[in-house]
């Protein structure tokens, strides 16, 4: 059987963690932060974790090797 591939675009903006879920980064950090109170700032920085959902599944057939 061959080799199977990697999305790219889903690989720079997602991982899997240990246990197998997928991890991506909030967007809306990089501009027009004066208007965004420091709760969400700082909130927004933290990593989110997508549970065992439909598009997990999805975003897991695209990352073959993690």
């Amino acid at each position: 059987m061959g080799k199977l591939k990697t999305k790219k675009g889903v690989a720079k903006r997602f991982r899997l963690t240990k246990k197998r879920k997928v991890a991506h980064s909030s967007g809306g950090k990089s501009h027009l932060a004066t208007s965004k109170t420091t709760r969400r700032l700082r909130r927004l920085r933290r990593k989110k974790i997508l549970g065992y959902s439909k598009r997990g599944k999805y975003l897991k057939r695209m990352l073959p090797y993690g």
